[in-house]
């Protein structure tokens, strides 16, 4: 296997996708002064240069919409900082096991200068050729952090990585923020949130599945379960290399997210301003999930939202894709956004998970020979 430190560069194609409806590269520095929408249901509308809302009726000008929606979550998140190419990765194994069907190895990646990222990676045996590779972002759990999903304690439905890894998927599963093995201090390195000091970490991950032999570095995807459900969202939002998302209860609107108190989005693990300068009210937040799942647009994406879900209320999560739907639309990419709504509780379970797989494996794998 080849592990040299190699980052990812934007095409040319990559870079007039902007032209066409895709996803886009956003700037180091956003746009303080980006309007925020008073209706985050209609999306199809944008503020223009001279301040008039008007409505969206060519890609480029959803393309000003969905910088304002970056933006906008950037003044509660705290900047992108800038994605240097030139800093090596620098991968170090520290254990290897081998089964029947893969190679886990334990590793740590350079994120940022003295900042390493631990994380398991999944290569699957008997490849022929490149694959796909999945960032496989865990639930939250202090102790385990990424060994839950690499099968290795906690709950038995959170086992994606190690599951996508046995279907023939190369995956990646790095610790968050002060879970697992990894300790780490943003607010010390100069951030304004963990969730993007998460978005970072993750976006490394990204560039750790394309430094592989491997991988197929255009065949990206990213999913995740609660913490990993929302963090999987946030990296694909941010990283336009992620084609291909699933969350599971990682979202639904601010405003029925525990009837509409949103101080469990504002502790250190997240994004503090939340309380601190939106005051915990959606009502005074910059952006809604309504945009930011629009946001993904027209990137292959499904919400698996259990009826039962205490945390992420369904009826919001409904509001959110009933909000992006048109987006897509708009983008001739209908058939891209999808939710499933399972007969559980705050759960990922195993006819869910196997939807999930299913819907990877429709956008990132091969065609059948």
């Amino acid at each position: 296997m080849h592990l040299a430190g190699r980052t990812w560069i934007v095409s040319l194609a990559a870079t007039l996708a902007l032209l066409v409806g895709g996803p886009f590269l956003l700037p180091a520095n956003p746009d303080k002064s980006a309007p925020v929408y008073a209706d985050r249901q209609n999306l199809l509308v944008y503020y223009d240069a001279a301040g008039q809302l008007r409505p969206v009726t060519t890609p480029q000008q959803w393309a000003i919409r969905r910088q304002h929606i970056l933006a906008n979550m950037q003044k509660v998140m705290g900047p992108l900082p800038k994605h240097d190419i030139s800093l090596p990765l620098e991968i170090q194994v520290s254990e290897e096991v081998r089964t029947k069907s893969y190679v886990r190895r334990k590793i740590t990646y350079q994120a940022e200068p003295g900042d390493r990222i631990p994380a398991y990676l999944f290569v699957p045996l008997g490849l022929k050729g490149k694959v796909p590779g999945i960032v496989c972002l865990h639930p939250t759990n202090r102790e385990l952090g990424k060994g839950v999903v690499a099968g290795l304690g906690g709950a038995p439905n959170r086992q994606y990585a190690v599951e996508l890894a046995e279907r023939g998927f190369v995956t990646i599963a790095p610790d968050y923020v002060n879970m697992g093995e990894y300790k780490c201090d943003p607010y010390q390195r100069g951030y304004v949130s963990a969730t993007m000091k998460g978005i970072v970490n993750h976006r490394r991950a990204v560039d750790v599945l394309q430094s592989l032999a491997e991988v197929d570095a255009e065949r990206i995807g990213a999913i995740g379960h609660s913490l990993g459900g929302h963090n999987s969202i946030f990296l694909a939002v941010f990283d336009e290399r992620v084609q291909c998302v699933v969350s599971s209860c990682g979202f639904c609107s601010f405003r029925t997210y525990m009837m509409g108190n949103l101080r469990g989005w504002s502790h250190a693990g997240y994004m503090p301003l939340i309380l601190k300068q939106y005051d915990a009210d959606p009502k005074k937040m910059p952006f809604e999930f309504t945009e930011v799942i629009a946001a993904l647009a027209p990137r292959p994406f499904l919400a698996v939202a259990p009826v039962h879900d205490h945390n992420f209320d369904v009826a919001g999560v409904r509001e959110c894709m009933t909000a992006a739907e048109p987006v897509y639309r708009f983008l001739s990419a209908p058939e891209k956004l999808r939710a499933i709504y399972p007969e559980a509780g705050h759960d990922f379970p195993d006819e869910a998970r196997q939807a999930a797989y299913r819907w990877i494996a429709r956008w990132l794998a091969p065609p059948a020979p």
